[in-house]
């Protein structure tokens, strides 16, 4: 059988999404085709999801590579050690990482007023608190990037924004600035790339860990699932975008009025097929690859 229920090694964590593994000196981070809405995993694969998850990821962290160090050893399966190749599961979607130590604090940053920042600014002209200027409307162009922290929760619970002075008091002065400092370098690198290829960079979250002593970067970057792509052509301001990422789901499970508590309800084949569709549209505009 080929999924991950075949791979037998230590499993460490299974997150919304991805499996880390214990290699003993490294880590094996696979992504899996499970995609999550409002903090709850769906119950229908979207096949190949994790597919593009791991390519788009690697791309970007090669391609940022200069700003910050990352987590990667390898996310080729041909390098991988003999005793993983008998799992072609792992192949496009798995890459062997340095033991990091995550710093337990979701790193958002946001260009753009969508989403959750939109229904606060609408009530309070804030956006986690970071007052904004009069005026702006759905989908606006922030005059500068934000940096708007939410605190990492296990165990199903749903992840907290929380104040830059809250994350001071969590991780540290000096961490926490150079949080804010390296997550807006990154989003300023990679959304001006984006908007080179007809791509909005609207939003992104970004993990980080220690490592010999180093802020890197972990886990995924820049995906469908960490970031919010819009197409430049079809932009409005004033109104909710057609995106090229997760958006579809959840737009889809609002529609149909699931009340986001109790178990997520399966996926129809058109909403499974549209957001696969959307995935490799981001991936093969931002890479100039075809999938």
């Amino acid at each position: 059988m080929l999924n991950e229920d075949s791979i037998k090694l230590p499993l460490v964590h299974k997150g919304k999404v991805r499996n880390v593994y214990d290699l003993g000196q490294s880590f094996l981070i696979v992504a899996s085709d499970r995609i999550s809405a409002f903090d709850y995993v769906i119950p229908t694969l979207i096949t190949n999801k994790g597919k593009v998850l791991h390519k788009l990821s690697m791309f970007w962290f090669d391609f940022v590579n200069g700003v910050v160090p990352n987590h990667i050893i390898t996310g080729n399966f041909e390098s991988f050690p003999t005793a993983l190749k008998q799992y072609e599961y792992l192949r496009d979607r798995s890459m062997i990482v340095k033991k990091a130590k995550r710093i337990d604090i979701e790193c958002i940053v946001r260009g753009y007023l969508a989403g959750s920042g939109w229904k606060e600014y609408q009530k309070s002209q804030t956006v986690c608190g970071i007052k904004l200027p009069a005026g702006l409307k759905e989908s606006s162009k922030l005059p500068e990037p934000i940096f708007t922290p939410s605190s990492k929760e296990e165990g199903g619970k749903h992840d907290e924004n929380i104040s830059f002075e809250e994350t001071v008091k969590r991780v540290g002065k000096d961490t926490a600035e150079k949080l804010q400092k390296l997550s807006i370098d990154l989003y300023k690198k990679v959304s001006e790339y984006s908007l080179s290829k007809g791509i909005i960079l609207a939003d992104t979250k970004l993990e980080f860990g220690f490592y010999d002593n180093q802020i890197i970067l972990i886990d995924e970057i820049f995906t469908p699932d960490s970031s919010r792509f819009w197409e430049v052509e079809k932009y409005q301001e004033g109104k909710s975008q057609d995106s090229l990422d997760k958006q579809y789901v959840r737009d889809y499970l609002e529609k149909i009025k699931w009340d986001k508590s109790s178990p997520a309800p399966e996926l129809p084949k058109e909403v499974v097929d549209k957001t696969m569709e959307k995935y490799i549209g981001a991936y093969e505009k931002l890479t100039g690859k075809k999938f």
